[in-house]
């Protein structure tokens, strides 16, 4: 069909604005399902920031949805803000993704060190890895964990990996 609405440009019709439309809504619901904590560290308007709190407090199904709507219509009125909100969700969910990611690591590590068939090649890749690692400490506390099974032993050889582990990060 020439010369009718089937010609336009993709991006000027009415079904790019339902889909940028749809795209706001769904930011603001990810505004909302990432909670509080992390919603207090957005770049977001007073305003925004009052209604993104009145939706926290909604328990109610459809009351919830429509002021989800809401704030979407909010969010639709500041293409920047959109931008802004959306980078920095997204830079949370890598921060926490990797932050998930080295506590795994550091539990498989433990986990390696209180298990004493795999204790010595544990240890000797800890501490190249961790610097300033103490050899002595860990040992006494594995050899704690081998020999009686001490829970408190056990995590406090994580507490040091841990912490070790984010102090190298720092630097």
């Amino acid at each position: 069909m020439t010369g009718g609405r089937y010609d336009e440009p993709e991006g000027r019709g009415r079904s790019a604005k339902k889909r940028a439309a749809q795209a706001v809504e769904a930011l603001a619901v990810r505004m909302v399902e990432a909670g509080e904590a992390v919603c207090k560290r957005l770049p977001l308007t007073d305003e925004l920031r009052e209604d993104l709190q009145r939706t926290h407090g909604i328990k109610a199904r459809t009351a919830r949805k429509r002021q989800i709507k809401h704030l979407a219509g909010l969010l639709r009125q500041d293409p920047e803000s959109v931008t802004a909100i959306q980078a920095a969700l997204d830079a949370v969910g890598r921060t926490t993704r990797s932050e998930r990611d080295a506590f795994r690591r550091i539990e498989q590590m433990r986990d390696a060190l209180c298990d004493p068939d795999s204790f010595a090649a544990t240890l000797e890749r800890a501490a190249g890895e961790i610097p300033g690692l103490d050899r002595q400490t860990i040992t006494n506390l594995a050899k704690k964990v081998h020999l009686t099974g001490d829970k408190r032993a056990f995590r406090e050889i994580f507490r040091r990996l841990r912490m070790l582990t984010e102090a190298s990060a720092e630097l």
